[in-house]
């Protein structure tokens, strides 16, 4: 489904600081699988998906996306099929808009735009629907304004929005982060039940190891530009946090920590 090929991704161009962090770098995620990437900071997981979304272009290689290469196409053409939800809870909805401005904005995306009124009064319903498997009462709270909402609930709208559209690929980057550990515990199990219930291709960045491990489909660690562990089917079933550390660990003892 998705094709990373021989990519090039370098820093500081023409500069006595440039760096190269991907040097042929090829990547390849299928149809429906539910990638879980870890990696110290400097690894390349951000900077991965930032290629994936057309944030930065590559030096160099293709990025090919159901066979069609998008490596060119520019980030507001490829958010028609690919949605992200970020580690700042900010991010992904707008403050001083309602709930339901916030979801209506969301269910108009990629439909032509008119004069009508922008909130459909008869998706009331629905929107309340897909807020009642947040189980956090957003439902009874359309006209609160989302910089209202605590860090937990808006990641929680966030995930609903981005799964309003008939997304192909959802992007998940750090997006537990910044939250206490009961909102990162609900927001990952939302997660992953939004991820099987719509059978949605997922890549998710977490620095959080354990969610790594219990989540998702595949594991990959990261590490200098390179993948340097990949972990599916029972393999990434049989996987434990003491096994990534100790990868960590080697890793740490090879740079002279």
């Amino acid at each position: 489904m998705l094709e990373l090929q021989n990519i090039t991704k370098k820093f500081m161009k023409g500069t006595p600081d440039e760096a190269t962090l991907f040097d042929n770098f090829c990547f390849s995620v299928e149809k429906g699988e539910f990638v879980s990437v870890v990696g110290s900071n400097g690894s390349g997981k951000t900077t991965m998906l930032n290629l994936i979304c057309g944030t930065y272009r590559p030096d160099g290689g293709h990025i090919v996306f159901e066979g069609k290469d998008i490596t060119a196409m520019p980030e507001h053409r490829r958010a028609a099929f690919i949605g992200r939800v970020f580690q700042d809870p900010k991010a992904g909805t707008c403050s001083n808009l309602t709930i339901l401005e916030n979801m209506a904005l969301a269910d108009n995306k990629n439909k032509p735009f008119g004069l009508g009124r922008a909130v459909n009064k008869k998706r009331l319903d629905v929107y309340r629907t897909l807020l009642e498997r947040c189980d956090m009462g957003m439902e009874n709270r359309l006209q609160t304004k989302v910089g209202a909402l605590s860090g937990g609930q808006r990641q929680a709208l966030a995930l609903v929005i981005a799964n309003m559209t008939e997304l192909k690929l959802l992007i998940l980057d750090e997006h537990t982060a910044a939250l206490d550990p009961k909102s990162s515990e609900r927001i990952m199990e939302l997660t992953d039940r939004f991820v099987k219930d719509s059978g949605i291709t997922a890549i998710m960045v977490t620095h959080n190891l354990r969610f790594a491990v219990e989540y998702g489909s595949r594991l990959v660690m990261m590490h200098q530009g390179k993948a340097i562990l990949d972990k599916a089917g029972e393999e990434k079933k049989n996987a434990s946090v003491d096994d990534l550390l100790t990868v960590f660990n080697s890793i740490s003892i090879e740079l002279g920590n």
